[in-house]
C-alpha cells in the first residue's frame, strides 16, 4: 500500500461518517492529481450568540457552517486551500487547483506530513460534548439575568456595555494520507457581563466585566452569580488613584496571571524559537524559575477548554511538563518546528480550516500552589495587587516587559485603595526567576490558566 491510499478508519462514529467519507474521497482525488503527501481538515458547526443591553436585545447572531480544508505535498513542495462548497464539482476544482499551485511553489526540505508511525492510534473521549441546545429565547434570558443582577447590586451600577451569552457545538474530521481518520465532537458554553459604576461623589466612571466559559452548560456558575461578581469587580474600582513610582512587590491575580502565563506560552512556541525571536531559545534544561514553578499543557484534561484527543497534524495529545520545578524542559512543537529545531513534536498542532498547521497550547496552566490569594496579599506590606493589564510592551527577543496596569495598593498586607493609569516594567527571565509565591486558586475560563502569583519586585510607575 502506498503513501497516498488512505483507509478509512473502523472505530469512527457513525454520526460523523459522511464526513469521514468525504475526507477519504478528498485524498484520494489528491493522490490522481500527483499529491504524494496530503491531509484534510473538515469542520461542521453551529453558534448562536445573544447580546442585552439594559434588558433589550441589542444583537443576535446565528450561523450554520461546513468548511473543508486540504493540505498537498508534491514533494517537498505544499500548498494549501479551503471551501464551504461539497459539490462534487467544487471539490475537484479544489484539489486541482490546489496540487497545481503545490507544484509551482519552492521547495521546504523540512516539509511534509509526521510520520505514519506517529499518527494517533486511539481516540479517548475527553467529555468535550454537551447535547444540551439552547434556544434563543432561552439564552437572552440568561443574559438579560446576569445584567439585571449587575445592574440590583448596587445603586452606584448605573449603566452597562450588555451580557453576551454564546453557544457553540461542532465536530472536526481529520484524515491523512497515512490512513489515518479521526474525528471529535466538542461544545461551549460562555456568559459575560460589563456593568458601568459611577462615583456620586466625583462623578467619574469605571466598567469591569466578569464570565464564565464551559464545555458543559450545566456546570456554569448561575447567570446571578456572574452579574454579581462583575458588580463587585466594578464598584471596586470607583475612586481609582495614581501612585508614585517606586520598586514593590506585585501580586498579579488570576486573570492577569494567566496574561502573563501566556507570555511563557508563546516564548516556548517552535515558531518564535526557531525565527529567534523568543527569550528562551536555547534554554531548555536550564532554571528558568523557582521549584515551586510548574507549568504543564495538558490536551487530555478531562473536559478541558483545549482538550482533544488529536492534534491538528493526527498526533496523540499528551500531557507535556514545560517547566519541571523550575527549570525548563520542554518547548511547543508542531512536526515543522520541531524539524526546524532538531526536536520531536508535541502534539501541539494547531489548524484553522484551510491553514498550514501552527503551534497552539491546549491546556496550559501554573500547577497551583498551597497559599490563598488572601494569604499572598498580607505578605506585603507595601505593594502592588493587578487585576488587569493593558496594552502589548513586551519584547519576546529579550523579555522586556512594559504594559499599563490597574488594580489595588496594598498596606500592611491589606487591599486599601483601587489604583490605575500606573506601568508595570520588568524582564519576563527576571520575573518568572522572581516569583515568591503561587496561589491555590487555579480556575480555567480558556486554554491558559495560572493560580495567583507574587513577584518580589518590579517598577510601578506612576506620577
Amino acid at each position: 500500500m502506498s503513501d497516498m491510499e488512505p483507509t478509512p478508519r473502523t472505530s469512527v462514529k457513525k454520526q460523523g461518517q459522511s464526513l469521514s467519507d468525504l475526507a477519504h474521497d478528498v485524498l484520494a482525488m489528491a493522490k490522481t492529481h500527483g499529491a504524494t503527501e496530503a491531509d484534510v481538515v473538515v469542520a461542521d458547526g453551529e453558534n448562536l450568540s445573544v447580546q442585552i443591553r439594559l434588558g433589550s436585545v441589542d444583537r443576535l447572531s446565528k450561523a450554520r457552517e461546513k468548511r473543508l480544508g486540504l493540505r498537498v505535498f508534491v514533494g517537498k513542495r505544499s500548498a494549501t486551500s479551503s471551501t464551504s462548497d461539497f459539490s462534487p464539482e467544487s471539490l475537484r476544482r479544489l484539489v486541482s487547483e490546489t496540487c497545481t499551485l503545490a507544484k509551482a511553489v519552492v521547495e521546504d526540505p523540512v516539509s511534509g506530513l509526521p510520520a505514519a508511525d506517529q499518527m494517533a492510534t486511539e481516540q479517548p473521549d475527553l467529555d468535550l460534548y454537551d447535547e444540551t441546545r439552547l434556544d434563543t429565547d432561552r439564552q437572552i434570558d440568561l443574559a438579560k439575568r446576569a445584567e439585571a443582577a449587575a445592574l440590583a447590586t448596587d445603586e452606584r451600577i448605573t449603566n452597562s456595555e450588555g451580557a453576551d451569552f454564546d453557544s457553540s457545538w461542532g465536530r472536526v474530521v481529520l484524515g491523512s494520507s497515512h490512513g489515518f481518520i479521526g474525528d471529535y465532537r466538542s461544545s461551549s458554553y460562555s456568559l459575560a457581563v460589563s456593568p458601568v459604576a459611577v462615583d456620586p461623589v466625583s462623578g467619574s466612571m469605571q466598567r469591569d466585566a466578569w464570565y464564565d466559559v464551559r464545555r458543559k452548560f450545566h456546570q456554569m456558575d448561575a447567570p446571578e452569580a456572574i452579574g454579581i461578581e462583575a458588580a463587585r469587580r466594578t464598584v471596586r474600582r470607583l475612586g481609582a488613584r495614581k501612585v508614585v513610582t517606586k520598586r514593590v512587590p506585585v501580586i498579579f491575580d488570576q486573570e492577569s496571571a494567566g496574561s502573563l502565563l501566556g507570555n511563557l506560552c508563546s516564548a516556548a512556541s517552535g515558531y518564535s524559537l526557531y525565527k529567534g525571536a523568543s527569550f528562551l531559545a536555547g534554554q531548555l534544561g536550564k532554571r528558568l524559575a523557582p521549584e515551586w514553578f510548574t507549568v504543564y499543557d495538558d490536551g487530555r484534561m478531562i473536559g478541558g477548554l483545549g482538550s482533544r484527543p488529536f492534534d491538528g497534524e493526527g498526533l496523540p495529545t499528551r500531557k507535556n511538563t514545560v517547566v519541571d520545578k523550575g527549570v525548563l524542559t520542554s518547548y511547543l512543537l508542531d512536526t515543522y518546528s520541531g524539524k526546524k529545531l532538531g526536536l520531536p513534536s508535541t502534539g501541539n498542532a494547531s489548524r484553522s480550516v484551510g491553514e498550514s498547521p501552527s503551534v497552539g497550547p491546549t491546556n496550559f496552566y501554573l500547577s497551583p500552589g498551597t497559599r490563598s490569594a488572601e494569604e499572598i496579599i498580607r505578605s506585603v506590606k507595601d505593594g502592588l495587587y493587578v487585576t488587569e493589564l493593558i496594552g502589548f510592551g513586551i519584547n519576546m527577543v529579550t523579555g522586556d516587559y512594559s504594559r499599563g496596569a490597574g488594580g489595588f495598593w496594598i498596606e500592611n498586607g491589606e487591599l486599601t485603595y483601587p489604583v490605575e493609569e500606573i506601568t508595570i516594567a520588568g524582564n519576563l527571565k527576571q520575573m518568572f526567576q522572581d516569583i515568591e509565591l503561587v496561589g491555590n486558586d487555579l480556575i480555567f475560563r480558556g486554554r491558559i490558566a495560572s493560580p495567583t502569583v507574587k513577584i518580589a519586585e518590579m517598577m510601578v510607575a506612576g506620577n
